[in-house]
């Protein structure tokens, strides 16, 4: 396929272009090291070309990633407070009925099922652009998702929060990495759960938008997230790469996935944000 192009924003926010199957481009990370690159199934211990390619050619390699062969479920969790393992766990536990994330082959699409929901955003990076494959579609909806545009496999959560509304669903959550998109959904269904994700690279006002809209936010290698929404956070979890619940639908809910884990788990009562000298470098 001529157009079968997929542009992903990858470990450190470096643009990556994969066309056919194949890594054809990569840029410059805008860090050099993260603690959770460090601890990826490809681990990347220096944020180098070299090093994302090899990781994303893994990726490529072992589950499809931007091919038709893309796997979509998955029960394993990969990090303790990720994004997919928050929102799967809400879905398993009935506080959520429907989660609208995007996927490379399919675009925007609604799952309501938590292994859906970890297989694809549990490997996910930031996507910018990619392309319908309708084997990827047809598992996606064997699973139980809705991907609105099979066609196009545009990007757009707006939309995604509009299909979901449209099929009944009430208790929604909704990953988003723009702000203005974030601002733009809370305005229109102020009763989703907003979660934000890629957030490394983003100005101080790009952050103060987004952290005033979400009622989740995950800091990545943000320096101004960790200032903005630190302050502001109702609960921090992790502290290397931390996640800020900005809301109380938003603490229920990690509070809730705590409750209902294993894991040991310490609790305090600290000025936030709380950071160990594992952080990403530099933080941007």
């Amino acid at each position: 396929m001529a157009d079968d192009e997929h542009i992903l924003e990858a470990i450190g926010r470096c643009r990556v272009v994969i066309r056919n199957g194949t890594v054809v481009e990569v840029g410059d990370a805008r860090i050099a090291s993260c603690p959770l690159a460090q601890k990826m199934a490809y681990p990347v211990s220096v944020l180098d070309k070299a090093s994302v390619k090899a990781n994303i050619e893994n990726r490529i390699r072992t589950w499809g990633m931007c091919t038709p062969r893309r796997q979509v479920t998955d029960a394993r969790p990969f990090v303790g407070f990720g994004a997919s393992e928050i929102l799967s766990f809400g879905l398993s536990a009935g506080i959520l009925d429907a989660v609208v994330l995007a996927s490379d082959g399919a675009g925007t699409l609604v799952a309501t099922n938590p292994v859906l929901v970890q297989g694809i955003g549990g490997r996910m990076s930031g996507l910018v652009k990619t392309v319908p494959y309708p084997e990827v579609i047809r598992r996606i909806e064997e699973n139980g998702g809705i991907v609105p545009d099979k066609t196009g496999a545009s990007l757009d959560q707006a939309a995604g929060v509009a299909e979901a509304c449209h099929r009944g669903f009430t208790r929604i959550a909704v990953t988003v990495a723009l702000p203005k998109e974030a601002k733009k959904i809370r305005e229109q269904y102020p009763d989703v759960l907003i979660f934000a994700v890629h957030t490394t690279g983003l100005s101080g006002s790009e952050a103060e938008m987004l952290v005033s809209s979400a009622d989740i936010v995950t800091a990545c290698a943000s320096g101004p997230v960790r200032e903005i929404a630190g302050k502001k956070a109702l609960l921090q979890a992790g502290v290397s790469v931390p996640v800020f619940a900005m809301t109380k639908n938003g603490k229920d809910l990690i509070v809730e996935k705590i409750r209902q884990s294993d894991a040991p788990v310490l609790f305090k009562t600290t000025r936030l944000p709380a950071l160990n000298e594992q952080q990403p470098e530099p933080l941007v």
